[in-house]
């Protein structure tokens, strides 16, 4: 079996060549943010095939190499992820719930009699995931909302990323890629000095860090993590702030921020 580290590598190399309009290669790559579901399909498929599929993924996250999630049409229950995993009729994989976690390289293989058919049918699954810092006990990364006590004229720094194949590297990505902080309007928020925008990258997902003074105006402010293809949005996640004050017994008021991801 061939290694899953430099496959996904490699499906890196193809996705810039597709996208600059070199076709004959059959590899699938998924853009999505965490929390939804996703549905990859196998491009490879027999009849009759939920008895003869099995889905593999790699990445580094797990430091878990290669792990079989799907064995010949049956659900492995030795996987963490296992209650989110579910086969269609056509054998694509389907994932509920997605985490930053679930990014990486995933293959569609067929066996019949113990022997495997044709080519391997791989998709890529890029995840876009924000987390946001001062954060409360409560919060909850695969959450559609959180909160956190904090008050007007405190710093709030959001950190959005995108998760991909190991070997992934920001400062030579593919021609074309964007990660940028977005207003309401859909303006670049690097054109605004009340925030200060940072990028870096790390071993395999890219990082843009939004950092700013929160006022008392900020009150169903929307902020937006977007990643675009040659100003094509391929996905998005959205922050809408709410601010909702609740009074203590010695009448100190303490700010609920809620941040509303969707």
């Amino acid at each position: 079996m061939a290694d899953k580290c430099d496959l996904c590598l490699l499906g890196l190399i193809i996705l810039s060549s597709l996208l600059t309009g070199i076709s004959g290669v059959d590899h699938d790559h998924v853009f999505i943010r965490s929390g939804e579901n996703v549905r990859l399909s196998c491009n490879n498929a027999l009849s009759d095939c939920k008895s003869k599929t099995t889905w593999i993924n790699y990445n580094s996250f797990r430091h878990s190499g290669t792990v079989e999630l799907i064995t010949k049409g049956i659900k492995r229950k030795d996987t963490e992820r296992h209650e989110r995993l579910s086969l269609e009729s056509d054998c694509s994989l389907n994932i509920k719930n997605v985490t930053e976690e679930d990014y990486g390289s995933y293959s569609c293989l067929q066996y019949v009699n113990g022997q495997k058919q044709g080519s391997d049918a791989d998709v890529y699954l890029h995840v876009l995931h924000v987390s946001v810092s001062p954060s409360s006990s409560s919060s909850s990364s695969s959450s559609s909302s959180s909160q956190t006590e904090i008050s007007p004229g405190r710093s709030v720094t959001l950190s959005c990323q995108l998760y991909s194949c190991t070997g992934f590297s920001c400062d030579d990505w593919y021609e074309g890629f964007e990660l940028l902080w977005v207003n309401q309007a859909g303006v670049d928020l690097k054109t605004d000095s009340r925030y200060q925008i940072l990028s870096s990258s790390d071993q395999d997902h890219c990082i843009i860090t939004l950092t700013t003074t929160l006022l008392n105006e900020d009150d169903n402010r929307e902020w937006r993590c977007r990643l675009t293809h040659r100003n094509q949005l391929k996905t998005s996640v959205r922050y809408t702030v709410k601010y909702s004050a609740q009074v203590l017994c010695d009448d100190d008021v303490v700010y609920m921020w809620h941040y509303v991801l969707n």
